[in-house]
């Protein structure tokens, strides 16, 4: 199969139909929030986690970039619990903060709203720059320059907005990346250099042969040969590097490894290089920067000089994430002192502005005097900003490790700064675009990830429109495809439109598209895998795939991945495996392995026999109990014939299902297994819609607490538990299964079981969606052990 350069042309195809799919995927969030918020009530939006209402402010203070951080809680005044319900603010997202509406005030609001009147003049926007159970924290960007003044009502609430900071930095990346490509020299002072590192990625030019690493010593002398080989892949390579990590098979583990090599001076390494960690979500990076902050000193005595940049989600957890970042390292430093005399005067100005100040017996100033104050506050702003961009300066500077998300890597703080290495985590759950971000940063990147588990979060995806067949206006279908990266308390937007196909828009007439990765992987296992029966060995003639040439083609959709194209581009060679897990019990990972991993996922010693009975808190159970529960790996309770159909919660697209018959089959499970000893805390419910969610959440948590993990497959993805049981919800006389079809879903559900797997589900529907399906539920009537599911 040979290479084929990428011309110009090639790359602006590329280019734009990266562009015509953000525009679509921004339209789409855009419109999905609009229509949301114009016409939900105010209660609704709460069950949906878009917004909290009821809330006070707890305090006002100054934060990086003199931004101004409100601190909101539920004061026993409004509420009668200062517990935040569910919801989905993470940090990083745009949010609005005004005025509490009540639930039967909304319509009136409603009626005598001008159109001009899009926001209340008492609210203002921001990013969530901390939550925690009891309260989140709002960073809003008050200008210097601005004339509005900050006058937030005492009873407020919190909406959730679409945020546009990323898709701008994104399209921004992509105009980069083409001017660099194709040499649009227009604005050549401001773009980075092409690099070999951006040829190869574009298909300009192939990858460098490997510069053999002489007498490499790993500080983890725990790493096993696949591990090890994926290190020494990714110190060799010269410009890009690929590592393909399967569940539980140490992933982070081998970065960390890979992260010390290249910090540390060693006979393989004379110079420490400097490094740019980045992830999909701030809790991948996080992971990362709490494993680096775990490691032993070094025998030099030095710690690591890391900097954490962005919004941390675990700041609140963990005081060692806390004082990494760059706020409080920058507030730490000997310059820090002459900014912070600056701070002080604006933080004492908004108290008085606030009615907090001294003296002023809870009444803010008005009037002239008002007006007076907030010039000074917007003058005092502009000196901080001034002094505090010096003092961040002299701490990235100092930094070899600088840790953020990929969007984060392109704030105005790492502007000006370049990296040796790029590493981004999560790369399969990255869209390509937002990847760019940090690589224009580094001569080196090392890419990792799984592309068997769950891909970007995409909202909105074309819908290939049939010969002859269109939607009543003629205008393209359109379906959305959604993966969020936490349980929400709403129906994912790919749940909204589960029985639309999932195929693309057509591209225009002799344009080349690089196939979806699912894709290819349903066809080439469903050649692979004809007989499952047959014993766990690699397979000994596979089908080839269609010889195709090597070259930058634009991606059918938002869900091909950098990880993805470059393996299509390169071939294997371009990546390295991990396949010892050391999670799943064997009979647990056998599936998976065998369909989604060619056989080559092999189970370490320590985990391939443990079971439940293996746990220091179980024993209590007769001989049929020990068997059935404890010393049983795999169970299904098949509800075929059962006649537990499922139910649409809600209307339409706003719609979600749920199955009674089936939650009280999973209720019955968490019984049996608490019966035994299996304690709370070691049980996780998947289940693949939001409406069996809330409704097991209504059953199981009262008596169970909140230890017992109840949540959709997406905010499982890289956790595990001891016992896992997966309610499928579909059941109906249609055979319809929705988005069960998506086997990657279900490789990340059934493979967070640690010792035990219960699946509970109708086969006689579920088995006809797809052939993986198929496949899947003929594994388990003929090796886990089969109960019929029926209600007593």
């Amino acid at each position: 199969m040979s290479f084929t350069t990428s011309t110009d042309e090639n790359i602006h195809s590329f280019v734009d139909r990266h562009r015509q799919l953000l525009l679509k995927e921004r339209e789409a969030e855009i419109e999905r929030t609009s229509l949301l918020l114009t016409n939900c009530s105010p209660s609704l939006l709460e069950q949906k986690g878009l917004a909290l209402g009821s809330l006070g402010v707890a305090n006002v203070s100054v934060g990086l970039g003199g931004k101004t951080l409100v601190e909101l809680e539920r004061p026993t005044a409004y509420s009668n619990t200062p517990l935040f319900p569910s919801h989905t603010f993470r940090p990083g997202d745009l949010a609005r903060v005004e005025e509490h509406v009540s639930t039967s005030g909304a319509k009136k609001v409603a009626k005598t709203k001008k159109p001009t009147e899009t926001k209340s003049s008492r609210s203002a926007e921001g990013v969530v720059y901390k939550v925690s159970d009891v309260r989140i924290v709002i960073a809003i960007d008050v200008s210097e320059s601005s004339t509005e003044d900050l006058d937030l009502p005492d009873r407020c609430r919190v909406v959730k907005l679409a945020n546009s900071v990323t898709y701008d930095r994104m399209e921004k990346a992509l105009d980069t990346l083409e001017k660099v490509a194709v040499g649009q020299a227009g604005d050549g002072k401001n773009l980075p250099p092409l690099t070999p590192l951006m040829r190869i990625l574009l298909g300009m030019s192939e990858p460098s042969k490997k510069f053999p690493v002489q007498d490499l010593k790993f500080f983890d002398d725990t790493l096993n040969p696949s591990q090890r080989n994926a290190v020494r892949f990714a110190l060799e390579s010269l410009e890009v590097a690929c590592i393909h990590g399967p569940p539980g098979t140490g992933k982070t583990h081998t970065l960390i490894e890979v992260i010390r090599q290249m910090t540390t001076v060693t006979s393989s390494n004379p110079k420490p290089l400097r490094l740019l960690v980045c992830g999909a979500s701030n809790l991948s990076v996080d992971n990362i920067l709490e494993r680096l902050l775990a490691l032993p000193l070094p025998e030099s005595g030095e710690k690591l000089k890391i900097t954490r940049v962005g919004h941390p989600a675990r700041v609140m957890a963990n005081q060692g994430v806390l004082d990494v970042t760059l706020e409080v390292k920058a507030g730490k430093t000997d310059a820090a002192a002459l900014a912070k005399d600056v701070k002080n005067e604006l933080e004492a100005a908004l108290d008085v502005l606030a009615g907090k100040g001294k003296g002023a017996k809870g009444k803010a100033p008005r009037g002239l005097e008002r007006k007076k104050m907030w010039e000074e506050v917007r003058a005092l702003r502009k000196e901080y900003r001034q002094r505090e961009s010096g003092v961040v300066e002299g701490v990235l500077s100092e930094s070899q490790v600088v840790i953020a998300t990929c969007h984060s890597s392109g704030g105005h703080q790492l502007r000006n700064h370049e990296f040796d290495v790029v590493i981004i985590d999560e790369a399969t759950q990255a869209l390509e675009a937002v990847c760019w971000i940090p690589i224009f940063k580094g001569k080196k990147l090392i890419l990792a990830g799984d592309p068997m588990q769950l891909p970007p979060t995409i909202l909105s995806a074309d819908k290939l429109s049939k010969p002859g067949s269109s939607t009543k206006d003629g205008a393209k279908v359109d379906t959305s495809k959604k993966v969020s990266s936490a349980p929400t308390p709403t129906k994912s937007a790919r749940e909204a439109k589960e029985e639309v196909d999932s195929s693309d828009a057509p591209l225009p007439p002799n344009t080349a598209i690089s196939s979806d990765s699912s894709a290819d992987e349903e066809e080439l296992s469903d050649n692979e895998e004809q007989e499952l029966k047959a014993p766990l060995k690699e397979p000994t003639a596979k089908r080839k795939r269609p010889q195709r040439p090597r070259s930058l083609r634009p991606p059918r959709s938002l869900e091909t991945t950098m990880f993805d194209r470059l393996e299509k581009m390169y071939g294997p060679d371009i990546k390295r495996m991990l396949n010892i897990q050391y999670r799943m019990h064997a009979k647990i990972a056998e599936f998976p392995s065998k369909v989604m991993y060619h056989n080559k996922l092999i189970s370490h010693a320590s985990v391939a026999g443990h079971l439940l009975k293996d746990l220091s808190n179980t024993g209590a159970a007769s001989e049929d109990e020990e068997t059935e529960l404890l010393s049983t790996p795999t169970v299904f309770f098949d509800t075929a014939g059962c006649e537990y159909f499922e139910r649409l919660e809600g209307d339409g697209d706003e719609g979600s299902r749920c199955n009674e018959n089936e939650a009280v089959v999973v209720r019955r499970c968490i019984e049996d297994l608490a019966s035994v000893g299996v304690l709370p805390s070691q049980i996780a419910i998947i289940t693949p819609y939001q409406a069996q969610v809330s409704l097991l959440t209504s059953m199981l948590r009262p008596m169970y607490g909140p230890d017992l993990e109840i949540g959709t497959v997406d905010g499982m993805q890289g956790r595990e538990k001891d016992a896992v049981i997966i309610s499928l919800v579909r059941s109906n006389g249609k055979r319809e299964v929705g988005f069960l079809k998506d086997k990657r879903r279900l490789n990340v559900a059934m493979t967070r079981a640690k010792r035990y797997l219960c699946v509970v589900g109708d086969s006689s529907t579920v088995q006809h969606g797809s052939p993986f399906l198929k496949k899947w539920v003929t594994w388990l009537e003929q090796n886990a052990d089969v109960r019929f599911a029926g209600l007593e």
